[in-house]
């Protein structure tokens, strides 16, 4: 393996790859950029469409298509429900660790958690349930405030996988709380009667902080 080769490896390592350009996805890049990573955004238009979008996220930030962001080493899926199973599809996940920031709206879910199902799409990803409990415009903005750090909270199964998305939002600023295992996802799920983004017990998207 040449130097080159092996700067590539640990570039793709690094790289957080975002599928989904709204404004969800737009926030987790400027997110991974304040972590000081590379972001490669996708959508399913094709990277010609996102010009404007990479434009105004700057440096750091590349457009890709589906399979490139999810060949990233950590992949975000960041689109509506009802296009999770679409954006998701045919794609390789075996060992990637994959960042669930969906919320099921209003969904019929069996009695089964939103997470639990995007694991089924994903098979063979480590899974953890994040960055859904913030608002776009407040996860995206710099988490510092009053002297203190915002709270984001997450949950999964996977100890190394939630370890490296820790680190991740650990190094934009957020003071990080990991909620008890349930199947990655159940104690981050949000009361169906709230817009859009009220973690139980935390409904202002200014606070919580901690200091």
């Amino acid at each position: 393996m040449t130097t080159n080769d092996l700067e590539s490896a640990q570039d793709a390592s690094t790289m957080i790859g975002i599928i989904g350009a709204g404004n969800l996805g737009q926030a987790l890049a400027r997110t991974a950029l304040r972590a000081g990573r590379k972001v490669v955004i996708s959508n399913s238009r094709g990277p010609e469409s996102l010009a404007p979008v990479v434009a105004a996220l700057g440096a750091g930030v590349s457009a890709g298509t589906v399979p490139e962001a999810a060949a990233a080493g950590i992949v975000a899926i960041a689109v509506p429900w009802s296009s999770v199973p679409t954006a998701v599809s045919g794609l390789q996940w075996h060992g990637r660790t994959v960042i669930d920031a969906t919320n099921a709206w209003d969904a019929e879910l069996g009695g089964r958690t939103s997470s639990e199902l995007v694991a089924d799409l994903v098979p063979g990803a480590r899974l953890v349930k994040a960055a859904n409990t913030l608002w776009a415009e407040v996860l995206g903005a710099d988490p510092h405030e009053a002297g203190g750090r915002r709270v984001i909270f997450l949950s999964g199964d996977d100890a190394a996988a939630k370890a490296s998305v820790v680190e991740l939002f650990d190094a934009a600023g957020f003071f990080v709380i990991e909620r008890r295992r349930d199947s990655a996802g159940v104690a981050l799920r949000r009361k169906s009667g709230g817009r859009p983004n009220d973690a139980e017990g935390y409904r202002n998207p200014k606070r919580p902080l901690r200091g």
